[in-house]
């Protein structure tokens, strides 16, 4: 069935018609209410949305109501089953949506496609038992490392769904189009590994830089860490300061270096640590990389403007002008530029993006785009907001 692009307005008559001339402070009222125009069976795409009580769920839902082809036919929240959206996300109350429910007593039959948003470890299973004709982007980790060993290495407990591990596809969007094209479940990529792989890989792959001592400090809004009520995230704790965690252990380690060395070709290792910043949203990767012999700074600026020049959600700046977390708020885009050490033949890579945009929900919505053969951008052409 066509889209339907507008919302219709709906004029509702008074039972005295002189009350159409009612004025409030010297100005006529007419009463009237807006309809959502757009329901989930008068477009193309149904989509449910599993765990929507998250806050990659909430963006989830904020970025499909602009999507043109993609109505919302299905939201689960086992704990806040029975409620409507609006009572866990007060801004999404506009929309015309489903009451939330819990995933055992979903309906599928009438759904095309899910976002998957669920906690990792709780994930496989969930999967496991979705109907084979449902195009699936899980946003959790646990499809998103290839060996199952090393799975339960960093996240301390077996996967339960190997069959299905082999069949999902790691949905860095920008440099597996055609996998993701053609797959029914994709492994949605995680935020930092975001920021990370998309300015290293195409300079690995063009061997520009060595694929030793690479270091990465990166540092996250406090929305990276999930909605659960924990006490280091509480506001006291996290204001007016900035915090390390997960040193030498974060769970994305093995994910950044599955990528590196997938472009690389063989075993890369990196110095990884990630930090706690008080604000809500945003990411920013600085890495440190030394440079292949007779390699300059313009060979990996060249490198990135070329590899991204036909890319609408990566962007490499002009020469010189720093990325700001500022600039992706509320986007899809990652902004990348690339700057000379102090060090003789070493490099300061800077990347940002908004970590539940295109490090989440947004480059999910952008690999169920590809999925169903829909232009990748659809849906995601938001401005940054600012201030």
């Amino acid at each position: 069935m066509s889209a339907t692009p507008f919302n219709s307005i709906s004029f509702h008559r008074w039972n005295n018609p002189k009350d159409l001339r009612k004025k409030k402070n010297g100005k006529f009222l007419v009463k009237f209410s807006v309809k959502s125009g757009n329901p989930a069976s008068q477009k193309s795409v149904r989509v449910g949305v599993l765990g929507a009580s998250g806050y990659t769920g909430s963006e989830v839902i904020r970025l499909l109501a602009n999507h043109p082809q993609f109505g919302i036919a299905l939201l689960t929240a086992d704990r806040k089953a029975g409620q409507p959206i609006s009572s866990v996300f007060p801004h999404l109350g506009t929309q015309d949506l489903p009451d939330l429910i819990a995933i055992k007593d979903a309906n599928f039959s009438d759904v095309d496609a899910v976002f998957c948003c669920l906690p990792h470890g709780t994930t496989q299973e969930i999967i496991k038992g979705l109907p084979r004709h449902l195009k699936i982007v899980d946003l959790s980790a646990d499809f998103r490392l290839r060996d199952i060993s090393e799975y339960e290495e960093w996240y301390g407990q077996p996967h339960r769904a190997p069959e299905l591990q082999k069949e999902a596809i790691y949905g860095l969007t920008e440099v597996s189009k055609g996998e993701i094209k053609n797959a029914r479940l994709v492994a949605n990529p995680g935020c930092y590994p975001t920021s990370i792989q998309l300015p290293l890989v195409p300079l690995i792959k063009a061997n520009l830089i060595e694929i030793k001592n690479i270091i990465i400090d990166a540092k996250s809004g406090v929305s990276g860490a999930g909605r659960s009520a924990k006490e280091n995230l509480l506001f006291t704790e996290v204001t007016e300061g900035i915090n390390s965690y997960g040193v030498t252990r974060h769970r994305h380690v093995p994910e950044i270096e599955q990528g590196l060395t997938d472009a690389a070709r063989s075993k890369v290792t990196v110095s990884f640590t990630p930090h706690l910043i008080p604000m809500s949203r945003g990411m920013q990767s600085t890495i440190y990389v030394e440079m292949a012999p007779g390699v300059r700074i313009e060979d990996l600026y060249q490198q990135l403007k070329l590899s991204y020049e036909d890319e609408q959600f990566v962007a490499v700046l002009d020469n010189g002008v720093i990325p700001r977390s500022h600039s992706v708020k509320g986007t899809n885009y990652c902004l990348i530029n690339v700057f000379p050490d102090r060090i003789p033949g070493r490099a300061i890579i800077i990347s940002v993006i908004d970590n539940l945009v295109k490090g989440a929900s947004g480059q999910a919505l952008q690999n169920l785009n590809l999925i169903m053969g829909f232009p990748e951008n659809l849906g995601l052409h938001s401005l940054a907001m600012f201030p």
